[in-house]
This record gives structure tokens, sequence and C-alpha cells, in this order.
């Protein structure tokens, strides 16, 4: 019985040993608490001891004894926690890292291959006083490296809102056209800006030079040259002497890309420089003439080269505005007619056909 009455005992002591600990770690107390204590007599009797003591916390003892209780496995799962929390960090601090120094990469380059100023015609040059529509501006385009110091004017034929409105000399010292074209031979002006064709499927002519136009610069930049885009978007407001003098004195060579009206699909030529000798004797056409030509033949060697078709002997003799005005190697490329593939796999084979033929032009 006695003995019964002493696990009892035990068993009460454990309950307010436990509850004073809960209340402990709340606030500061001071508590007296009876503990039972078991000892044996010198008879070797089991003796119970009443022992009381006076027990002072606070809550920063208690945070402490708490903590310093608990077992390694949670001390090892917070710091498996805090491990996978900083791998975690910093794998999305070095994606965003990267993704940063990406973006600021890309625009690098942008800032490389685009120059930030825009070129329009400035009245103090050659020839510039006799256009008449010329607000608009050009933009010039360089490699991010490995430039060669060339620059090819690229010109997407038309795409003059109130281009054909407009009338310009046809050539410098007023003498009338020697050949028939858009204007007839005899005449003095022609239309500044023409409209331009549709295609068989009802696609403009602009928007199909200016797409040719876009391929053709991004080909002469991966090869190194400076590209100034003539009409840098679906509208420029210059006309075709204001083009062929901003040309004149930023490019080495400028080059007016257009398909023909015919319905043929008779494949592509240059637009030559007639065998009139009042015409090649006529300034700046006298001077430029047989470069004109030159780099015309080149063109069609590398169009052809490249699988392109090619029209007759790749030439047909015309009087134009462009290379009336023209003093560097200027020629009018017609890469077929209004029957033509004009797809972009199409327009990409004849980037790289122009693109060989400049190179064999510059020795390249």
């Amino acid at each position: 019985m006695r003995l019964k009455f002493i696990c009892q005992a035990m068993l009460l002591a454990g309950v307010l040993t436990a509850c004073g600990g809960n209340n402990s770690s709340t606030k500061n107390t001071v508590e007296t608490s009876s503990a039972v204590s078991v000892e044996s007599s010198a008879d070797g009797k089991v003796v119970q001891t009443d022992v009381v003591r006076k027990v002072t916390r606070s809550n920063k003892d208690s945070t402490t004894a708490q903590s310093s209780k608990e077992p390694e496995s949670s001390t090892e799962v917070t710091s498996t926690a805090a491990s996978k929390t900083t791998v975690s960090e910093t794998a999305a601090i070095e994606e965003t890292t990267t993704v940063k120094e990406t973006q600021a990469e890309t625009e690098a380059k942008k800032s490389e291959v685009k120059e930030a100023g825009e070129i329009g015609l400035d009245p103090s040059w050659q020839y510039a006083s006799f256009s008449k529509i010329n607000s608009g501006k050009s933009v010039l385009y360089k490699p991010s490296e490995n430039g060669n110091g060339i620059t090819i004017a690229v010109n997407a034929g038309h795409g003059t809102k109130g281009g054909s409105s407009q009338k310009t000399q046809c050539h410098p010292d007023g003498t009338p056209k020697v050949t028939s074209g858009t204007t007839k031979a005899g005449a003095s002006t022609a239309i500044a800006v023409s409209e331009g064709m549709t295609f068989a499927d009802g696609t403009p002519e602009s928007t199909v030079t200016f797409e040719m136009a876009k391929i053709l610069k991004d080909e002469l930049l991966s090869r190194g040259y400076n590209v100034l885009m003539i009409r840098d978007g679906s509208d420029v407001q210059l006309d075709n002497i204001a083009r062929t003098v901003i040309a004149n004195n930023v490019a080495s060579a400028h080059i007016a890309l257009h398909w023909d009206s015919t319905n043929a699909d008779k494949g592509a030529f240059y637009m030559g420089v007639p065998e009139v000798d009042s015409y090649r004797s006529m300034e700046p056409v006298a001077s430029n003439w047989k470069k004109h030509e030159a780099l015309g033949k080149s063109l069609i060697n590398g169009l052809s080269s490249n699988g392109t078709k090619i029209f007759s002997k790749g030439r047909m003799e015309m009087d134009l505005t462009q290379t009336s005005y023209s003093t560097v190697p200027s020629i009018d490329i017609e890469l077929g007619d209004k029957t033509s593939d004009h797809g972009k796999d199409e327009l990409k084979k004849l980037s790289k056909g122009l693109a060989d033929g400049i190179d064999s032009y510059f020795g390249r």
C-alpha cells in the first residue's frame, strides 16, 4: 500500500514539474513546487522525502533551455531547409543575372548595329536642290564586329506617299530623256517617285521591295558591310533624286530594288546606261557610267550563280533619274516581274546572289 502511495506521489510530482516548465516559457515567475524523492533508509526500507524548491525562471532562460533541449534531428532538418533555401535563392539570383546579362548583351548589340543618327538630305550637297520631296530620313546600320568599312545603299523601290503627284527634272542639265520607260523619251521631267506595280497575288511592289531590302541588309551586315537603308519603313518622304544624293554622299555603292511590271516571269536584269553619246557624255554620267555597268554585271553574275533566272543577257537600257544623278556605282536591279515568286525563301536566295555580286565587285 505504501509503495502504491509512493508511485502516485512520484506521478503527481512529474505532472507538477511539467506544468511548471510550461508556465515558465511565457513569463517571469517565482514558483514553489514540491518534489518527491525516494531514498533508502538505513534499514533498507524505502522512505519518501519531500523537498521544497524555489525556482526562478525568465523568458530568456526558458527559451535558451528549450532550444538546448531540441533534438539533433531538428537541427539537421533546419540546416537542410536553410541549405535548400540558399541553393534555391542562389539559383534564382543566377538565373535573373543571366537573363539581365543576356538582355544587356542584346541591347548592346542593337546599339552597335543601328547608328543613333538618321541621315537626311543636306541641302548643300551637289544636286540636292533638284529634289522636291526630301523631309524623310534614311538609316545607317553597321555590323557589330569585323566591319569592312564599305557602305552599301539599299534602296527599296517606291514607298513614298504622294510621290506620283510631284515631278522632278530628268537630267541635271535639263536635257530630255533618251529612252522610254515610266516616262516617255523626250520628256524633261519625270514622276518624283512612282507607286510601283502590284504583283499577281495582290501584293504591292513597295511591300516586296522593302522585305527584300531588310533581308539583304541582314545578309550584308553578316558579311561586314555597313548598310544605308534608304527606306527603313513602309513609307519614306524621299524622292528619287533625294535618295540618290544621300547615297552619293554616304555610300560606296547604290542598289535600288525593283520588280518589272510584265507578266512573263522573265527573270532578273539590271537597267543599263543607254548607249547614247549625248547621255554618256553628260555629267555625272560621263564620270561614272562604267562603274554602273561593272556593278550591274557583278550583280547579275552573283544572282545567276545562286540559281536565279536571268532575263536575256541580264541587261536592259534605261535612262533613269537614279543613274542620271549618281556619283557612286549605282544600279536599278529588276529581280523578276509581277508573276515571279517573292516568298521569303526566294528573297533569301536573291539576297545571297546580290551579296555575292557585291563581294565580287569590291574584290572580296
